[in-house]
Parts: C-alpha cells; structure tokens; sequence
C-alpha cells in the first residue's frame, strides 16, 4: 500500500478513469468512423490551413483536417469539463522553467514527426490495432523517457 500511495500520492483512481475514456474514445473514432485519432497528424493538418509548403498540403492533411479540428476541440474540451467539473477549478501548476518546456515541446513534436505519429497515435491507436511499429515505437517513447529522467535527476541535483 505504501508503494501505491509513493508512486500515486493523489490516487490512482483520476487515472484509471481518464485512461478508459480515452481508450473509449479512440475506439469510438475508430468503429464509428474507420479514422484513427492521433495528434501529430492533427498538428500537421492544422498547419496545412496557413503553411504552404507541399509537406503540409499533402492530401491526407488537407482532406482531414476539417474533422481533425473537431477532434482536437473535443479534447480540449474534455480537459476543461474535467477541470472545472471534477478538479474543482484548481489551477496546476509546475516548477518547470518556460525554457525547458519549449525545448522539451521542440524534441517531442521533432520525435513525432520523425517517428510518423505521436505517442498517443502509436500508444493507443497502433498498439490497439496491433501495430508493430507502434510497438517499436512506444517501447523507444519509453525507453528514451527513462533515460532522460534519469539523466535530469542525476543533473539536477
């Protein structure tokens, strides 16, 4: 029990939840619509709007985005019912300086792009579906995020 409430000191409850929704969800997009719900390709359709250059006006951007949009609102939107619905409108909050935010966002959506999808595209959509490379993938997501914890914690301390 004390290992739990070390590892999940505010419960693991919020998790569980949240996982199942969006596994729920990704599946719901899948069954009723044969789409999968990644976000980086959300990102890259988004920018097919205002960015002309032929990666972003592939057809598979331009062709989805409308839907995509919807998609990535309905996110947000769930994070906010969320927020104010059971959070009780406490703001988060980090210690993390701006800078090294941005630079991490910087590698993630680099990694994204390199690995074609994201984490939640790989990690939930591809392992879902059996995918092999999302499984390759998910296991270097995890496997470079161990390393780069580590590492951080050994520097800054």
């Amino acid at each position: 029990m004390n290992l739990v409430l070390s590892v999940f000191p505010l419960g693991w409850q919020h998790y569980l939840l949240g996982g199942l929704f969006v596994g729920a969800g990704a599946a719901l997009l899948f069954v009723l619509t044969g789409r999968i719900g990644g976000m980086s390709t959300v990102f890259s359709s988004t920018w097919s709007y205002v960015v002309q250059r032929p990666f972003f006006q592939q057809r598979r951007f331009v062709d989805s985005r409308g839907w995509r949009l919807v998609y990535a609102l309905g996110l947000i939107l769930g994070a906010l019912v969320w927020w104010l619905g059971f959070a009780g409108g406490v703001r988060e909050a980090t210690a993390v300086p701006v800078w090294q935010l941005m630079l991490g966002g910087f590698f993630v959506g680099y990694g994204a792009r390199l690995s074609n999808g994201c984490t939640s595209g790989h990690g939930i959509c591809g392992l879902g579906s059996l995918q092999w490379p999302s499984l390759l993938a998910v296991l270097t997501f995890m496997a470079t995020a161990f390393l780069t914890a580590n590492l951080m914690a050994r520097w800054l301390v």
